[in-house]
């Protein structure tokens, strides 16, 4: 039952989106609560992993189809669809009440926009078209504004939109080289894919330039302190060496860890 939990909820993408509205709440200029901080992030993870189960409920059809998705609980026939949706729905409600206690009315009320928006947008459109992934998108640039929204920031303010667009930025060439890993699974299952080869794909390299130069509008702001600013501009330098060798191979596992990387750099502000 612990295994087919973990396959339903997907923890290490629950977890990313934690890391990201942990990197929101830490950008916020205050001082830091434990208590508020472990909440938000269990908050997120949880809707996160709620949302992952009831995503799972509706794909199940294609998910029996793909070799990577096709050992799911759904699919093996350990979970009906019925006991996926009470699971998710248990963690999401868990989570957007954890939100709504530490938080006041706006972070879960962001949290329950994007799980719509996942659920109902892109879940849906990703059969449709390859541009689904533009829209599907928007969902993980909400978590830094989950974020900064219960550390007190207002979610107009430059600074959170800053952050949120960058990490919009780096989810279309992380999802385009996932999907060009797994092309044969989605072309089995019939969900249209935009992932021409790296090396000829012109719009895939702008995306690339554009998630730099937004990586260094952090520091360019004043955002990021000046001594943590330094370590700062260290972390796309890599990037931008990977991108001109145009080597997919390192550039995937680096692009992995910039939600992370970004995060850390961000605490270093509240050290």
């Amino acid at each position: 039952m612990t295994a087919s939990l973990l396959r339903l909820f997907r923890p290490r993408l629950a977890l990313l989106n934690g890391v990201a509205a942990l990197g929101g709440y830490l950008l916020y200029p205050a001082a830091v609560h434990a208590v508020s901080l472990g909440a938000l992030v269990c908050g997120v993870v949880l809707l996160a992993a709620g949302g992952s189960a009831i995503n799972q409920v509706l794909e199940r059809d294609l998910d029996r189809l793909m070799v990577r998705t096709s050992r799911r609980p759904l699919p093996r026939g350990d979970l009906t669809p019925f006991s996926g949706t009470i699971i998710g729905s248990f963690a999401v409600i868990g989570g957007l009440m954890l939100l709504a206690a530490f938080g006041g009315p706006l972070p879960p009320l962001l949290g329950a926009a994007a799980l719509g928006w996942y659920l109902a947008v892109y879940t849906p459109l990703k059969r449709r078209t390859s541009f689904a992934l533009a829209l599907g998108a928007v969902c993980g640039a909400v978590p830094p504004l989950i974020g900064w929204c219960l550390a007190g920031g207002s979610p107009a303010d430059y600074r959170a939109m800053l952050l949120a667009g960058l990490l919009y930025l780096w989810q279309i060439p992380h999802f385009w080289l996932f999907q060009r890993r797994h092309a044969a699974d989605y072309r089995s299952a019939g969900i249209p894919l935009f992932c021409p080869p790296v090396r000829e794909g012109a719009s895939f390299w702008l995306w690339m330039v554009a998630l730099i130069a937004a990586a260094m509008l952090l520091p360019a702001f004043g955002i990021i302190g000046q001594h943590a600013a330094i370590w700062y501009v260290l972390f796309p330098l890599p990037l931008a060496v990977i991108s001109l060798a145009r080597s997919e191979r390192f550039l995937f596992p680096y692009l992995n860890l910039f939600p992370l990387l970004v995060t850390v750099t961000l605490s270093l502000g509240h050290c």
